[in-house]
């Protein structure tokens, strides 16, 4: 078991820090304004925490794609609210064990919190990138979410979830190198 709390509370902080003016900024996800990148963590803290839970999303088909225009005006509250619930719910053994469903998928519990913290961690990355805020994850995520997307590594190609490896230097950063096995430019602004 990992405990998603301070991952949970790093992205609550960063949210917080986002200015309504920023919504429409470009990010890391070639796809995504801020703004969608936002909706589309709105939607995978809920679906997570479901799937913590074992019980149903109350919603049928694929998730839909982010889209900055659903957000509302207390966007920033709600998440909050939905983050501390995906902490709340991880922090459950049960929740590591036996068989869920998280985005469509049916996954062994252990997996699907393994890939809560990597959403959490990997789009705070996004985020803290595209709202120019500073971010620095705990060495321990890092470590689990670097040894969650290894394996797939060099089966990866463009359109995969995530994208092929991006090399980088020696010398870099161990979150720098998470970024890059996520299939993300570590060198990426918005400019």
């Amino acid at each position: 078991m990992i405990d998603l709390g301070p991952t949970a509370q790093r992205m609550a902080e960063l949210l917080a820090g986002v200015k309504d003016d920023q919504l429409g900024l470009p990010t890391p996800c070639p796809d995504y304004t801020l703004g969608d990148l936002i909706d589309h963590i709105d939607g995978l803290t809920l679906a997570f925490t479901f799937a913590a839970t074992k019980e149903k999303l109350p919603v049928d088909g694929d998730p839909p794609l982010g889209d900055g225009s659903r957000l509302g005006e207390d966007w920033r509250e709600r998440i909050d609210g939905r983050l501390t619930a995906l902490a709340a719910a991880w922090r459950v053994e049960s929740a590591w064990q036996g068989m869920t469903t998280a985005g469509g998928f049916d996954l062994p519990g252990e997996i699907a919190g393994i890939i809560a913290l990597d959403e959490l961690v990997i789009h705070g990355w996004d985020v803290a990138r595209a709202a120019d805020l500073p971010y620095e994850p705990g060495a321990a995520e890092v470590a689990a979410c670097a040894g969650f997307l290894a394996p797939s590594a060099e089966d990866r190609k463009a359109g995969d979830a995530f994208g092929p490896v991006v090399p980088v230097p020696d010398d870099a950063s161990e979150v720098d190198r998470l970024i890059g096995l996520s299939g993300r430019d570590p060198g990426w602004c918005a400019v």
